[in-house]
């Protein structure tokens, strides 16, 4: 089949997935057919021009490319299952959802000893970006493949990076979530060390964006949100976070290291949680390790 005539499938139209969606079908120039649980995320979908299918065997039924943005690898799999369950079957399979490394790559032999290519393209960057079309996407997959889907991505994302085989976006954007939310943790620990020394924190991290200690971590997350204490829900939550930040653990894990600052990093994103701040943008973690709010941590020595 040419490109030109491909239909392509969408399931999974919440946050990322419904902005996702919508440039999809406004800079494709394909049908668009989608499928969400959620009927309220389904209508969306419609307004922007999607088709709608009531069960994700419809969507396998019809398209010939999936792509999936859904919570986590149990929902992959199991939507993964439905299609091998279909009638007919597409021909590719695209995961832009941040999912396990190893159960990705098992998940994708397994697709390809029933005839169907698998490509991951977890997405990073924020809720706005998906909106603009400007995500940064990792793609783990074949060159052919890779070839086939890049045109698609390219408009939901304004850096679409082939890592190499399947797994590779994965690990990607895995380490790229781990980095930022060492250095938002790092970033919490000099504004509160800057704030009892008498400096203001939006002043100590403008000084900072002009020498090496400049990241975009500390223009974004830093300037935006930690020196503004500003932590909005349902923009990347702490749950989100925690769950990326899992994710970099496990697959260390498995290599046999035991990392120490994402571990940390980590641990205090799950305190963060417990105390009430599970919706709130991440970057909130700093109002535990500034003290504001208590924790069980042992007294540095």
């Amino acid at each position: 089949m040419k490109q030109n005539e491909e239909v392509l499938g969408f399931i999974g139209l919440g946050v990322m997935g419904g902005p996702m969606c919508a440039n999809l079908l406004k800079k494709s120039g394909r049908q668009v057919v989608a499928y969400d649980s959620v009927q309220a995320a389904a209508d969306e979908a419609a307004t922007h021009g999607a088709e709608l299918a009531a069960s994700v065997a419809q969507v396998a039924g019809k398209a010939d490319i999936v792509f999936l943005s859904l919570p986590s690898i149990d929902q992959v799999e199991s939507v993964c299952q439905a299609i091998l369950e279909s009638p007919r079957r597409p021909s590719l399979i695209v995961d832009m959802s941040t999912s396990n490394v190893s159960r990705t790559r098992a998940l994708a032999e397994r697709l390809a000893a029933e005839g169907i290519d698998f490509v991951d393209a977890p997405v990073a960057r924020t809720k706005q970006a998906a909106v603009d079309g400007k995500l940064f996407i990792s793609v783990g997959g074949s060159a052919r493949d890779f070839e086939r889907v890049s045109p698609y991505l390219n408009c939901m994302g304004s850096d679409v990076l082939h890592c190499g085989d399947v797994g590779s976006g994965q690990i990607v954007k895995i380490l790229n979530n781990y980095v930022v939310f060492m250095t938002v943790s790092a970033l919490a620990e000099a504004i509160t060390i800057g704030r009892q020394a008498g400096m203001e924190a939006e002043k100590l991290l403008t000084l900072l964006s002009q020498g090496s200690a400049d990241s975009f971590v500390l223009r974004n997350h830093g300037l935006k949100s930690l020196a503004k204490d500003d932590f909005p829900e349902k923009t990347f939550p702490m749950t989100y976070a925690i769950k990326d930040c899992a994710l970099a653990l496990d697959l260390a894990k498995e290599g046999g290291f035991r990392p120490r600052i994402g571990a940390y990093a980590h641990d205090m994103m799950c305190k963060a949680r417990d105390a009430g701040y599970a919706q709130n943008y991440h970057p909130a973690v700093i109002k535990l390790i500034d003290g504001r709010v208590k924790t069980d941590l042992p007294e540095r020595v």
